[in-house]
């Protein structure tokens, strides 16, 4: 990222499945380790869209709106938390070629819908993009139960409130990113997932274990510029 941006993400779906570390640890860069919450590691689906995706400081109304996909982990480095980014397939091709020349991060151009009825989140993806693996997820999911701060929840914290992500440069090189926004606010959720070639499409077999669900309506968020590690803790 060669500025910081400002962006809102609205209308999020946690789906979260508990898998054995050595299954996350086998598809990571050498410099992270994987996180752990009761002794598994988690794998985690989140459609959203992005919204008024700008750089820092232009008002809402010069950004773009940016549907997305990502199947993402948690992993450490140097004891300092994070996430790691297994794909991000995403609907605008210039923000995806953008994306993966200056952040590092491994988006897909995908054709992507997410629309709402009657307070349900209708969200489909499929991969387009040129020589990857093709991917398609399709679900309705929607909030069942009382809201609650994501701090006040063991598991919920462990998987939304991290501060940072990891990427590996082409060179090998591991970078970071500081992202910045308030407590998530999250629902326990059903999702009705109609569709879902993601996790087979990145390696992974699918877990056996139920997922556990998480809604959000969503925050707004500023994320800085990469930086390679060796420079933490620099300004983020």
């Amino acid at each position: 990222m060669v500025v910081p941006l400002e962006m809102g993400w609205r209308h999020l779906l946690f789906e979260n499945w508990p898998v054995e570390p050595s299954v996350v640890d086998a598809h990571l860069p050498d410099a992270l380790t994987v996180d752990v919450h009761d002794g598994h590691a988690w794998l985690s689906a989140v459609p959203f869209t992005n919204v008024a995706v700008r750089p820092r400081r232009l008002p809402a109304r010069a950004g773009i709106r940016l549907p997305e996909l990502n199947l993402r982990t948690y992993v450490t480095c140097d004891g300092e938390p994070g996430v790691y980014f297994f794909t991000l397939d995403a609907q605008g091709l210039l923000s995806v070629a953008g994306a993966r020349l200056f952040q590092h991060l491994p988006y897909r151009y995908a054709r992507i819908s997410l629309g709402l009825d009657d307070g349900r989140v209708r969200f489909a993806s499929r991969r387009r993009h040129p020589g990857e693996r093709p991917a398609r997820y399709e679900a309705t999911y929607w909030p069942t139960g009382e809201p609650f701060a994501a701090p006040e929840d063991p598991l919920a914290e462990f998987l939304v409130e991290r501060y940072r992500f990891f990427t590996e440069s082409p060179d090998g090189t591991l970078r970071y990113t500081g992202v910045e926004h308030d407590p998530w606010t999250l629902y326990p959720a059903t999702a009705d997932v109609e569709t879902d070639t993601l996790l087979t499409a990145e390696g992974f077999a699918r877990p056996d274990a139920d997922p556990v669900y998480y809604y959000s309506p969503g925050l707004d968020v500023e994320a800085a510029v990469s930086r390679p590690w060796s420079e933490y803790p620099g300004d983020a």
